[in-house]
């Protein structure tokens, strides 16, 4: 799947068969639904999905919490200036090509 479709299907109502955790939870965090996109980047007890709940937590505007996921994940916070849509589409591109 392209960025393009993955971005194109964050539009629509029906989520794409065989994406990862990570990219589940920011499907949904691209739909807008944070709670959905929190539950399963939070069910997600890997690094990936440590990063993945890294970013929700920046995105509701808790920098603390959001520090402490991105300890867990080994990840840095994003440079200064960096946008939250910047960040999301950085990790969409980063999982669909891992």
């Amino acid at each position: 799947m392209s960025f393009a479709e993955f971005e194109q299907s964050a539009r629509g109502s029906t989520t794409p068969a065989g994406l990862s955790a990570p990219l589940l939870a920011l499907w949904h965090a691209g739909r807008g639904d944070w709670n959905s996109a929190h539950e399963t980047a939070q069910a997600d007890k890997s690094r990936d999905g440590s990063w993945v709940h890294a970013y929700l937590h920046r995105e509701e505007g808790d920098p603390g919490n959001a520090g402490y996921w991105y300890a867990r994940a080994g990840r840095p916070r994003p440079a200064a200036g960096v946008t939250l849509k910047e960040e999301w589409a950085a990790l969409v591109r980063h999982f669909l090509e891992s």
